[in-house]
């Protein structure tokens, strides 16, 4: 019955309007207070223990990254990528725009970050495209969801941290079902456009893909860096978002320069000839193809980084782009190098001399700012979460659930019955984040008694937090789709509703085919292993 009274203070609070990390930090220390055996100064060792959590030290680094990534114009450069591949099928500019969403949640980890960023150009040009406001609205608001998904997600970190498994074999068991989901809803975008004849792109030809994937392949690298980072041991989960921020923020005022003290200055200026962009592109061109072919070579053989085959590699390259693709005799490959290395020169050093200011830029300073404050309002959620979780724990109510469970005759099908209707009910009222530390340590231990796969459970948790974030009243896409198109939150829900009805469809997909979740984490780095 004391028990009781916990989930009492809980939703007592919320219904009365306190913010969740308040109502959750507490009902525990009240609970605490009023009923358990613990003592109150168990409730200072978890605040501390739950800030001191390795796993979670992921999460501002990665929302540091996103945020970069969605102010250094990486979105804009991903969609054109995303319209020449696929524009020129039927419904072609709403199915880029998820390729769009699923290329930019490999980068971000976020769901409201990917909605934004690539809901603000990719609504705008289907609309300009004959679109439906209502259409385009739907598709991202949905496509969006693929952003905690797909990795890196902050929500696979955070089940990570509450549950104590793997943050790499969580990532790497998102890779299927993202795809799948995304697949899934194109063909939904495809079926509809046949129906309402809606418009495609023309086919703008292999030039224009290359210079997109070009344009877009620097801000893509990132998730090479992340993941390739991760299961090549480089890097632990939380080192690979460090690195990423880091990567994210020189490539925002740098390479693309679209922030910062660099904002307008291109690469290429228009006293520069023809033959210094050859002697510039052959270069860059060479260096590329000299790292990729090392790394790759080092991926599977033994040997160092840079060896007499990179050396061939650079050199060929050298040579092959402005003799084959540019047309220049032999005799003009000196004159070539030489203005294009002195291209190379000016913007090194105008690096160089802005390098300090771009730190200190007003851009940069409100991309801090901002990730800052995401960041601060995430973790007091988390922190409190966690000392929730602890008060379960320490009262046994789990242990409690899974022994009447068990004798209820439950087992591990109608349990993911029961998590999904839970998690799908809670999910309209509550932030994913703090609505999986309340519920997974509940639902961990009866899984593990049931046979489930921790990591299907995850990813099964991770994809009801998707559904969730579409579903009134708090589903938080809404009010950023909302926000974004000036609709009104009605207009968006009915907008978004055929395709969470698809998202429905995977969830049971996903639910009862648990090899979509386990076989690539498990092929590659071996079963997770719970130690009790």
């Amino acid at each position: 019955m004391e028990t009781a009274f916990l989930f009492i203070f809980v939703f007592g609070f919320l219904f009365l309007g306190v913010p969740i990390a308040v109502s959750l930090g507490l009902s525990a220390v009240l609970y605490i207070a009023l009923f358990s055996h613990d003592s109150m100064s168990s409730v200072a060792v978890q605040l501390f223990n739950a800030s001191q959590n390795f796993t979670l030290l992921a999460i501002p680094f990665f929302i540091l990254a996103s945020s970069f990534m969605s102010t250094g114009g990486v979105a804009r450069r991903i969609i054109r990528f995303s319209i020449a591949t696929v524009g020129s099928i039927r419904g072609g500019l709403a199915i880029a725009g998820v390729f769009a969403c699923m290329l930019f949640a490999a980068l971000s980890g976020s769901s409201p970050a990917t909605v934004v960023a690539i809901g603000t150009i990719a609504i705008a040009g289907m609309r300009q495209a004959g679109y439906t406001k209502e259409f385009a609205a739907g598709v991202i608001a949905n496509a969006g969801t693929l952003g905690i998904l797909i990795p890196p997600s902050i929500v696979m970190v955070v089940y990570a941290a509450a549950t104590n498994v793997s943050v790499g074999r969580m990532f790497l068991a998102g890779v299927i079902p993202g795809i799948i989901a995304g697949l899934m809803l194109m063909i939904a975008i495809y079926v509809m456009a046949r129906v309402k004849n809606l418009p495609a792109q023309p086919w703008p030809g292999f030039k224009e893909i290359w210079g997109a994937l070009s344009e877009a392949a620097v801000g893509l690298f990132l998730m090479v860096i992340i993941l390739g980072g991760i299961y090549l041991g480089i890097f632990t989960p939380t080192e690979a978002a460090a690195v990423a921020a880091v990567y994210a923020c020189l490539i925002a005022l740098f390479v693309y320069r679209d922030m910062g003290p660099l904002s307008g200055i291109g690469w290429i200026e228009d006293s520069d000839g023809p033959l210094a962009l050859t002697g510039f592109k052959a270069i860059t061109y060479a260096v590329v193809a000299m790292f990729a072919w090392s790394g790759i070579a080092m991926l599977v053989s033994e040997r160092s980084f840079f060896e007499l085959d990179s050396a061939i590699v650079l050199i060929v390259s050298l040579v092959a782009y402005p003799l084959l693709r540019a047309g220049l005799s032999p005799a003009a490959l000196p004159a070539a190098y030489g203005a294009g290395g002195m291209v190379w020169g000016r913007n090194l050093g105008i690096i160089a001399w802005k390098f300090f200011p771009a730190m200190f830029h007003k851009d940069t300073k409100k991309v801090l700012t901002d990730s800052a404050k995401t960041t601060i309002m995430l973790m007091f959620i988390i922190v409190n979460a966690l000392l929730f979780a602890h008060t379960l724990t320490a009262e046994q109510i789990p242990q409690v659930i899974t022994d009447w469970m068990v004798e209820a005759g439950f087992n591990w099908f109608t349990f993911l019955i029961a998590v999904n209707i839970l998690l799908l009910i809670g999910g309209q009222f509550m932030e994913p984040s703090g609505l999986l530390l309340i519920v997974a340590p509940v639902v961990f231990p009866i899984g593990l008694e049931l046979g489930v796969d921790p990591i299907h459970l995850g990813i099964l948790m991770v994809v009801n937090m998707e559904i969730g974030m579409i579903t009134p009243p708090i589903g938080l896409n809404l009010f950023v789709t909302s926000g974004i198109t000036g609709m009104s939150l009605v207009q968006v829900v009915k907008a978004a509703a055929p395709f969470v009805l698809v998202l429905l469809a995977f969830l049971i997909l996903v639910t009862y085919v648990p090899a979509l979740s386990t076989w690539l984490p498990y092929s590659l780095m071996g079963p997770e292993i719970i130690t009790r």
